[in-house]
């Protein structure tokens, strides 16, 4: 990269990222001083916020943390790591009371209890929500406010990170940019990294994901080298509202635990013929089915009417708006859906304390591959796993790297001459993401994108911020290609069977994938 001033040293713990993982493990940090690098204002850009389900934990008998770890080995289909779904849900009832002290208003019935949803595969209702529909964005509301009350943690807005600096595996620094303007990048040298800016669903063009979401802090991390885990799994959300809009606006599963159904334009209600739990049953099998009704011609909608109503208007803000924009009412009219690139189960591999395989490089939130979702991630558990894991980075990095009482606020000055991704080169890659590395796959399609993907690549280059894109998109397809059978999902149609039981996590690195990827250019 050129540089356009000198680089920047502080003692601050850098964070990359402004999402739930990224606010609660600057929150669990303090007092130790913390930089927190975020492309948009705060609340803004961030998936946590878009987030409507909730977080699942076991709050009353007679659920507990071991039919909840139960419940998410069934649902990642053989890949995940028992050890870390047991800590993680044992874990999760502590994170719901932190949150609550922390000011999250969760619903609560006339004796002050959790109101719990049930949500696909779960064994009992267990996510716990906030006025339907709203729990991501209030949550992130009350550490938001209790971020802003802590002087230890210093934000920088309109700045996007582009690249890890490294000497002999052991990152050093980030690089950052304007997020919007076209500056040269700015290194900044730090103690210790934590990379927790959200996953890659829009790297597809149908996709419930904000728009900034698209595999770049994933990207940067594999383009210093780090081992990138489970990558060719990525999650579907079954009941994304199909009105024309990018991002797609979001149908919680909440409604599906509330008796809505699933019918197409017949009338005909498919999932009974598909699953036992029809509606409910795991994500991967209810996105396939409502692809297999929209290439069908069938249209498929979610139907509220019944089970819900009118409440679904003061229940589910967020449903209720995006339908009132599309002119649709839900209360006497079905919901459009249509499965959309929803959640990333892979990413940067990390251990039990959430190291990456860089030194002084840790990772938290949907960027991470911890081993909690294997094949399919269990409904809710993604902020769920964003708390343990940002608790679990911010204790390991506070054991690791030295105390320092104070810092300087960083002082940032872009100057010089950058470069941005071409929109037009970005709206490629997508198309071409979801058109061969999508709910279906083949081996043709797969390397038809790995090929799309390079030549992508080359016309643009050098610009980071692209590259980052098509290196994580580059390691989704390969991994993709590269595992030949269907599990969980990551559905092949030329391997439409699984190989077991149990099946064995994908380990890959950037130069693995490009070698890969070279076949087909």
């Amino acid at each position: 990269m050129a540089v356009s001033s000198q680089p920047i040293t502080t003692d601050r713990i850098v964070i990359v990222g402004a999402g739930l993982a990224a606010l609660y493990a600057a929150l669990h940090l303090a007092p130790r001083p913390v930089l927190m690098i975020s492309p948009d204002p705060l609340g803004e850009g961030a998936s946590s916020a878009w987030a409507q389900g909730g977080v699942a934990a076991a709050m009353r008998d007679p659920d507990s943390p071991d039919s909840h770890s139960s419940d998410t080995l069934a649902a990642g289909a053989g890949t995940v790591d028992a050890a870390v779904a047991a800590r993680v849900t044992r874990e999760a009832r502590d994170h719901i009371l932190d949150l609550t002290r922390l000011g999250t208003p969760f619903d609560r019935d006339a004796d002050g209890g959790y109101v719990l949803s049930r949500e696909a595969a779960h064994s009992y209702a267990r996510v716990v929500r906030v006025k339907g529909d709203q729990a991501g964005a209030e949550i992130m509301r009350a550490l938001i406010a209790e971020v802003a009350a802590t002087p230890s943690v210093q934000v920088l807005e309109g700045v996007l990170a582009s690249g890890l600096e490294t000497t002999d595996d052991s990152v050093t620094g980030v690089w950052v940019d304007p997020a919007t303007g076209d500056k040269a990048p700015v290194l900044i040298n730090a103690p210790a990294v934590l990379l927790a800016g959200g996953g890659s669903g829009g790297l597809y063009k149908l996709t419930t994901n904000p728009p900034r979401i698209r595999g770049q802090v994933i990207g940067m991390a594999a383009r210093a080298g780090a081992v990138i885990a489970d990558a060719e799994f990525v999650q579907f959300h079954p009941t994304a509202i199909d009105m024309g809009e990018d991002p797609a606006p979001l149908a919680t599963e909440a409604l599906r635990g509330e008796g809505a159904v699933l019918v197409n334009a017949d009338g005909h209600r498919f999932m009974t013929d598909v699953h036992p739990d029809a509606e409910l049953a795991p994500r991967d099998v209810v996105a396939r089915a409502i692809y297999a009704e929209t290439q069908a011609g069938r249209k498929p909608a979610l139907d509220t009417r019944d089970a819900i109503g009118a409440a679904i208007k003061t229940q589910f803000l967020a449903v209720a708006e995006a339908c009132a924009r599309a002119g649709l009412d839900p209360e006497v009219q079905t919901i459009p859906v249509a499965a959309a690139a929803h959640y990333h189960m892979g990413g940067i591999a990390v251990d039990a304390e959430g190291r990456a395989s860089l030194q002084n490089l840790w990772v938290c939130g949907e960027a991470s591959s911890t081993g909690l979702h294997g094949a399919n991630r269990l409904a809710s558990n993604g902020l769920l796993e964003a708390l343990v894991y940002g608790r679990i980075c911010a204790r390991d990095i506070a054991a690791s790297v030295p105390d320092t009482k104070d810092a300087e606020a960083v002082d940032l000055t872009f100057t010089g001459t950058g470069t941005h991704p071409d929109p037009q080169a970005v709206e490629a890659l997508r198309q071409c993401m979801t058109d061969n590395v999508g709910v279906l796959r083949d081996a043709s399609g797969l390397e038809q994108a790995l090929h799309q993907i390079a030549t992508l690549e080359a016309a643009h280059a050098p610009c980071p911020n692209f590259t980052n894109m098509t290196a994580t998109a580059t390691l989704i397809t390969a991994a993709a290609l590269m595992r030949q059978e269907s599990r969980g999902a990551h559905c092949r149609l030329d391997f439409p069977d699984t190989n077991g039981d149990t099946g064995q996590r994908s380990r890959l690195t950037l130069t693995e994938a490009l070698a890969l990827r070279q076949r087909y250019e």
